[in-house]
């Protein structure tokens, strides 16, 4: 059985994050509320998650302050954020929360199915990263002598990396073509900052991937 995502939803109003499980609900992953900053930091000690949803405007540690403290944490610094808010305060309002690591910023009230689109390329590319991160993992057992393909991985090492290689470069290469077509002036600053956070994913995913060819070492970290 594939492992769910879990998103984590931060909002002080109840009712608020009632909506947002239901506008997510269709996505079938785990959600996790969080009333404050304080409890979501908690919440990020004990459990990974594939995207947090922020709410800017909370009493006590507003949603700025809460994700400069999930960047400076190494193990929540690459954990995407799209923060919501109710107000518009204009463009440096927006820049403020690109700032703080945000990697998209969406006023209130938002279309449902557009947050809904834009969480599940998040949650995608978590378990993408996720299932990655076990293959490479397996592999490098295998060729440091670890022990025996399993029943469901009969595959040679060598074949298994190269199928693993194949299906990333197609992903590079549709990641590529998604930075041409918004290089340009006119193009959306969260679209261009989620495919610059996509990039940097696809870099650590292929360094990984790199070290685990015969004579590399295998000791670059896997991605995070």
């Amino acid at each position: 059985m594939v492992q769910k995502a879990k998103i984590l939803l931060v909002d002080d109003r109840p009712e608020n994050l009632l909506a947002l499980e239901a506008i997510l609900s269709a996505l079938d992953q785990t959600l996790v509320r969080a009333s404050s900053g304080e409890e979501a930091l908690k919440a990020l000690l004990t459990d990974d998650f594939a995207v947090i949803l922020l709410d800017v405007q909370m009493p006590g540690m507003d949603g700025f302050e809460t994700a400069a403290h999930i960047k400076r944490r190494e193990r929540t610094r690459d954990i995407p954020i799209i923060f919501l808010t109710a107000i518009n305060h204009g463009p440096h309002h927006t820049f403020r929360g690109y700032a703080a690591g945000a990697v998209d910023y969406i006023s209130k009230p938002f279309d449902p199915w557009v947050l809904r689109a834009k969480v599940s390329v998040f949650v995608e590319l978590y378990m993408k990263n996720c299932q990655l991160r076990e293959q490479a993992a397996l592999l490098r057992l295998q060729l440091e002598g670890g022990g025996r393909p399993s029943a469901d991985q009969d595959k040679e090492p060598a074949g298994l990396l190269a199928e693993l290689s194949a299906r990333l470069a197609a992903v590079e290469e549709q990641a590529e073509a998604l930075s041409k077509q918004l290089d340009d002036e006119s193009a959306d600053a969260a679209a261009v900052a989620t495919a610059a956070h996509l990039e940097r994913k696809l870099t650590g995913l292929r360094r990984a991937l790199d070290a685990l060819e015969p004579g590399a070492g295998g000791t670059a970290a896997l991605p995070s």
